[in-house]
């Protein structure tokens, strides 16, 4: 079976219990803060990037903010809603503490639609860890709609292998993982076994570089998936280029394409590009009235790509659905879609 000659690499033996889409990541609840370049200079953040922070200093942060919005988040958990909303199934894996901000994750995930059995933090189970709450992502957002963020990861950073249920994962036709949980060593142990569950089960493996900082910091494990466990790779434009150390775009386009893997790399107001064995695919961005800020718009994109994905739809058509989504959630605070992403796909003629 084959779409517009590419092999389909989605299982399609079905069940009651099946899910489209199996994420893993952090669990955070986002602070939202809308400040000047000079205030990022001030606290000493790389503007555009993720900073991990500790506890106090996310708290520091946070004092140093005016008014905030606060909403749940994290990046594969933000895929997921999308997922949902879309009508499609999803199942999240992460790792939360017994608190109020845990306790609005759980309520905000179930409330998207989404499959969440958490990994639960209790008092018992505390140990010698160095962190016992729910992570915390404060995000500064900048008048150009840049949003840079400094993350706490919480309790979410210590989820280990022993945390992974082969079974669940097994039911995703696509296990997605966030490249951020590389930055946890214990992390890796995690990843490795769901990505063995969900190729023993038929399933496919998906991830999203992240960040370009976090794609220089792991760099090689990332090549070494994309050569060995991967099948689909999602990007944005510096990230592709930081994954091959490539001068241009273009040059970490041929690179992808050398890959043989099918990849879809994001470029802003420019569009999508989707690289496949058969080729490309240049998606335009979806026009929006207003960017308020761009928090999600990568992990939206990959909601949108993800659910066609899995419903057999054509590239073009998986990366027309990503664009739509990504337009969505940069039109207001935010990582999660506002709007019924199903009916507004349904509007554009798309579903």
């Amino acid at each position: 079976m084959t779409i517009e000659g590419q092999p389909v690499l989605l299982r399609t033996k079905r069940d009651v219990l099946a899910l489209d889409v199996v994420g893993i990541g952090f669990p955070l609840v986002d602070v939202l803060g809308v400040v000047g370049d000079a205030h990022l200079s001030d606290l000493g953040l790389p503007k555009g990037s993720m900073t991990l922070v500790d506890a106090p200093r996310a708290e520091e942060i946070c004092s140093t903010l005016g008014t905030t919005v606060e909403v749940s988040g994290g990046s594969a958990a933000n895929t997921m809603a999308g997922i949902a909303s879309l009508g499609g199934t999803a199942g999240f894996i992460g790792r939360i503490a017994d608190d109020a901000p845990g306790r609005r994750f759980v309520e905000a995930i179930g409330d998207a639609g989404v499959l969440f059995e958490p990994v639960i933090l209790t008092e018992l189970q505390q140990g010698d860890l160095s962190s016992t709450e729910t992570g915390r992502c404060v995000i500064l957002v900048t008048e150009d709609h840049e949003r840079t963020m400094a993350t706490h990861l919480g309790i979410g950073a210590f989820l280990t292998e022993h945390h992974v249920d082969p079974e669940f994962v097994g039911r995703g036709s696509v296990l997605y993982i966030e490249g951020y949980q590389y930055d946890e060593p214990v992390a890796k142990a995690a990843i490795a076994k769901a990505i063995e569950a969900s190729h023993e089960a038929g399933g496919s493996v998906a991830i999203s570089l992240s960040d370009s900082f976090c794609v220089d910091r792991h760099r090689a494990d990332f090549l070494h998936l994309v050569e060995q466990d991967i099948e689909v790779l999602f990007a944005n434009a510096d990230e592709a280029m930081a994954l091959f150390n490539s001068p241009t775009l273009e040059a970490a386009l041929d690179a992808l394409e050398a890959t043989g893997i099918l990849a879809a790399v994001t470029n802003g107001a420019e569009g999508s590009v989707i690289v496949s064995p058969s080729g490309r695919i240049v998606i335009p961005a979806t026009l929006v009235g207003e960017v308020v800020e761009t928090t999600g718009a990568g992990d939206l994109y990959a909601a949108g790509f993800l659910f066609g994905l899995t419903q057999g739809f054509d590239l073009e058509s998986c990366g027309e659905l990503g664009s739509l989504c990504a337009g969505e959630v940069i039109s207001h605070m935010g990582g999660r879609p506002e709007q019924d992403l199903e009916a507004l796909a349904i509007e554009h003629g798309l579903l």
